[in-house]
């Protein structure tokens, strides 16, 4: 029950953020591919932020793209905390 409620969230977090609507399938199977890796290589995360971009259809700087890199690892941020990472972005 706890997921659908963050799932919820999350839709509306980027809905309120970027105008756009994204479906709840498109978040979990972009979600889904993320490892622990993923996380730790600059290479990966800027194809996860890019592949987010293109979802909402909004464009992201290659400044932004490597400030959201740096945050990220600087974090310590775990797969399993991607709420963290969510609120994060939306505030840029």
């Amino acid at each position: 029950m706890a997921n659908k409620d963050v799932s919820k969230d999350v839709l509306n977090a980027v809905k309120k953020k970027t105008g756009k609507s994204v479906s709840e399938k498109d978040i979990h199977k972009l979600a889904s591919a993320v490892k622990p890796s993923t996380l730790q290589s600059d290479a990966q995360l800027k194809q996860l932020i890019k592949q987010v971009s293109g979802l909402v259809n909004v464009p992201v700087s290659e400044a932004t793209v490597n400030e959201l890199i740096h945050a990220i690892k600087s974090s310590k941020m775990s797969v399993g905390n991607m709420e963290q990472m969510v609120k994060m972005i939306s505030k840029k």
